[in-house]
């Protein structure tokens, strides 16, 4: 049996195994967020979002996963989300010197490309970084309230990049009338973090803004040199969610960064430095029918990197590298309560990718830019269905047409029991991948245009046990 039909048997055989329709739901589910952050009435406890695009308990993950809740993130005192995610099972980080440098995460072993990371919900990726993955070395934690990692094949949700995991980094929301914050802190090498936002929450309104400012005389990225090289990187974000009726509500979302490093060369000290700047935005329209139960989001995501890099030696053209990457993604999800155990997810998706990359020389001072452009167009669904108290089952297809690539269709299957009241949980899953080369590998004055998808199969089985309600012990 082929991948694709297995695939298609395994969701099949959940779909197929439904049980009759029932009217009501429970509270958890009617008031559970969904991936873009999208509030209930009531908070809900101990749920993961990443997971399924939308809040379900822990204990019903066929996935592993593990979350960075705010006071997690404060305890451990660190600056830049890679470090705090290298701090978590199964996960590195590489950084080619101080904080702001580039730097790559990885989930078990796989690739940095082949981690999905998410800023409230929206993908984040640089297609005009070598192989298209996000470089994670101007992402501080600023106004960041939860960090959820999760580990393993991801595709059928997140996209068929999702191969290693996907992390889904949620910024801070206001729960009062007016409430803000300041934090400051000062350390060696002439460090300095601030912090700050604001905000406020209404039965029709709840808004914030936050900014950050970070600065160190960092340290020299060459091992035996003696010429500092430091990093400052300004940061602002902002939402707003305005309820329009109490089934419509209106999101608007937004990130930006501005982050400056100073670099070595690969053989000694050098003046060379570089600029970063980061948007995110989002708009989407949120509207719930059928009471609750089947709840839609209409939503546009838009990301633009543009970095440059100079080199103050070479008088005639200090300037060595301009890149920008843009995204654009229209994206339509639905989840909806068919009984009390049976949930689904389901959406379409449709991106543009572009990308624009030239290196300036002192023997070609003005080069013609190096363009590519990609669409991909997507339709995914996933069933989850609680079979009996304390097992789930959740299955799920993704079907990807490619521009340059064609058409792809992946699977993916999971399970999670839990025991002794959710003391003791058993997960297994197993899951597909496909990544498409990135347009610098494509189309970069360095590409190829002979370049192969990769593919990839995953599985897993895990046990964690809790120990008096304090700890987690996983295998």
């Amino acid at each position: 049996m082929n991948r694709t039909a297995f695939a298609t048997l395994a969701a099949a055989s959940l779909l197929a195994a439904a049980p009759a329709f029932a009217a009501e739901i429970t509270d958890q589910q009617a008031a559970a967020p969904d991936v873009a952050g999208r509030a209930g009435a009531t908070a809900v406890a101990d749920v993961i979002v990443t997971a399924n695009r939308s809040a379900q308990p822990v204990e019903r993950v066929g996935a592993s996963v593990t979350v960075l809740t705010q006071a997690a993130i404060d305890a451990r005192q660190t600056p830049a989300v890679a470090e705090l995610l290298a701090q978590t099972p199964g996960v590195s980080f590489t950084r080619n010197g101080g904080v702001g440098t580039s730097t790559g995460v990885n989930i078990r072993g796989a690739e940095s490309q082949h981690t999905v990371v998410l800023i409230d919900g929206v993908k984040l990726n640089d297609p005009s970084s070598t192989q298209g993955g996000f470089n994670f070395g101007n992402l501080l934690v600023g106004d960041t309230a939860r960090i959820e990692v999760l580990r393993g094949a991801q595709s059928t949700l997140w996209g068929s990049q999702a191969i290693g995991g996907v992390v889904n980094i949620v910024t801070a929301e206001p729960t009062e009338a007016l409430q803000g914050s300041f934090d400051a802190e000062a350390g060696a090498r002439g460090t300095t973090y601030f912090r700050g936002g604001v905000g406020g929450a209404n039965d029709r309104l709840s808004w914030r803004l936050a900014a950050s400012r970070y600065d160190t005389d960092g340290f020299s990225a060459f091992a035996k040199g003696t010429e500092d090289d430091g990093y400052t990187n300004t940061g602002l974000s902002g939402r707003l969610n305005l309820k329009i009726t109490d089934a419509v509500s209106l999101d608007l979302r937004s990130v930006w960064s501005n982050g400056q490093n100073d670099f070595d060369a690969f053989n000694g000290d050098s003046r060379e430095y570089g600029k970063t700047k980061e948007l995110v935005g989002y708009a989407g329209l949120n509207f719930d029918l059928l009471d609750g139960r089947f709840r839609n989001r209409i939503g546009y995501a838009y990301t633009d990197t543009n970095r440059l890099n100079y080199n103050p030696a070479t008088t005639v053209q200090p300037l060595t590298f301009d890149a920008a990457g843009e995204n654009r993604r229209w994206e339509y999800q639905g989840t909806f309560a068919v009984t009390e155990t049976l949930n689904t997810t389901f959406g379409i998706e449709s991106e543009r990718s572009e990308m624009r990359t030239r290196s300036p020389s002192a023997f070609n001072l003005n080069p013609a830019f190096a363009r590519g452009q990609a669409d991909l167009d997507s339709a995914y669904a996933q069933v989850q269905w609680t079979v009996l108290d304390g097992l789930t089952l959740t299955g799920g297809l993704r079907y990807d047409d490619h521009a340059q690539y064609g058409d792809n269709l992946l699977g993916q299957v999971a399970a999670a029991w839990a025991l002794n009241d959710g003391d003791t949980v058993v997960r297994a899953s197993w899951g597909q991948g496909f990544r498409a080369p990135g347009l610098y590998e494509l189309y970069s004055e360095y590409g190829n245009l002979t370049l192969q998808p990769e593919e990839f199969d995953s599985w897993e089985v895990g046990v964690e046990q809790s120990l008096f309600d304090r700890a987690v012990v996983s295998a």
